[in-house]
């Protein structure tokens, strides 16, 4: 049986793949640079959501199994990642 927790993580990313394709789809239609430019910035603030909302459900899931300095050593995981990705 698939636990709720991770059903809900492939379901966002399942949702953020077809925002994906839907998003090429739009710029191969308009087929102008402009138009392209504005479909990806949106993408890009669509993606960090898609991120910290999986993540936030995973850290959720594993609240209960993780003592809490493991928790916190995972927060600092995410934190690095986010640091690099801004950097």
């Amino acid at each position: 049986m698939i636990e709720k927790v991770v059903l809900a993580m492939a379901a966002i990313r399942i949702l953020s793949g077809t925002l994906e394709i839907t998003a090429a789809l739009f710029m191969l239609h308009y087929n102008t640079v402009e138009r392209a430019l504005v479909i990806n910035s949106l993408l890009s603030i669509i993606g960090p959501i898609i991120f910290f909302s999986t993540m936030t459900l995973g850290i959720y899931g594993l609240s209960t199994k993780l003592s809490f300095g493991s928790l916190i050593w995972i927060m600092l995981g995410v934190v690095c990642i986010v640091y690099g990705i801004k950097r």
